[in-house]
């Protein structure tokens, strides 16, 4: 009511209440003195990176689902005639068949704990990771590659299950493969939309990767990028620390690629030399 209302006095200063977690929170991104990444790495967290549990909204905008120009990558590998594979579904079991079910496990340390993997669920999605050779003869940098195209389809039931023990595995992998420095490649195109990791599974792995891994990478070359994926590396770039940050590098083609790495000893899946003979014909056409 009019009568009610008290004008403030001048002068006078407001109290203004702060968040604890403003106060406390550190910056993301620095280095030590020797250029090490570890204090980037160790701040950090989930109050330092928006997580998709706080912004519902942030996975939608950053789904593989998005109506973006990877139209175009969609078309050629329609043509490709071989369609995406179908959701394999999980038999049901009665209690006595669940405890005489018998599964293979391997038992792990990852960031100090004991953890076990599921190998019997990840057998189909094994090919996602490969040895690639050595970048010289006589060396120990090994090449590290990393197929998208045989993630599993994001329809499974038990999808974030699979992602979970495949991801405990690829990290395992990496650490047995590796004894000096390495580089990564990631092909990224013939993936099916519903085969994309959502924003949230990326962000969980980058944590959860040991140190000496990422110190020791040299190189992640993200082989035929699209919309979606260059979206995803802008918006994660004032996140991570600046070196690691550097070593992100975008190539357009397998023959750019080779120019890079030597792929003599590389595996590269045949639904990706396809979709990058279909896009180099594409962008020749474009010129004429």
């Amino acid at each position: 009511r009019p009568g009610s209302l008290v004008a403030p006095q001048r002068g006078g200063r407001r109290r203004i209440r702060v968040s604890a977690d403003i106060l406390t929170s550190g910056s993301c991104g620095d280095t030590t003195a020797d250029g090490d990444e570890s204090s980037g790495e160790s701040r950090l967290s989930d109050t330092d990176m928006m997580s998709p549990d706080d912004d519902p909204d942030l996975d939608a905008l950053l789904s593989p689902d998005l109506d973006t120009p990877d139209e175009m990558e969609d078309s050629i590998m329609e043509r490709l005639g071989e369609p995406p594979p179908e959701p394999v579904p999980i038999p049901e079991l009665s209690a006595a068949e669940e405890r005489a079910e018998a599964r293979s496990w391997r038992s792990v340390i990852v960031a100090g704990l004991e953890r076990r993997i599921d190998m019997k669920v990840i057998e189909p999605y094994k090919r996602v990771l490969s040895h690639g050779g050595y970048l010289s003869a006589g060396s120990h940098n090994a090449i590290i590659v990393f197929s998208a195209c045989f993630l599993p389809d994001r329809s499974r039931i038990d999808y974030d299950y699979v992602m979970d023990n495949l991801f405990l595995y690829v990290l395992t992998t990496l650490d047995q493969l590796i004894t000096e420095d390495y580089v990564l490649i990631y092909l990224h195109g013939a993936t099916s939309r519903s085969c994309m990791p959502t924003f949230s599974w990326l962000k969980r792995c980058y944590q959860m990767i040991d140190r000496r891994l990422r110190k020791n990478l040299k190189g992640l070359y993200l082989v035929h990028p699209t919309f979606w994926l260059k979206t995803i590396v802008i918006m994660t770039r004032p996140f991570i620390s600046s070196k690691f940050s550097r070593k992100l590098n975008f190539v357009e083609s397998l023959a750019e690629l080779a120019d890079i790495v030597p792929l003599e000893q590389a595996s590269i899946p045949d639904r990706v030399k396809q979709l990058d003979l279909e896009l180099h014909a594409k962008t020749k056409r474009g010129r004429f």
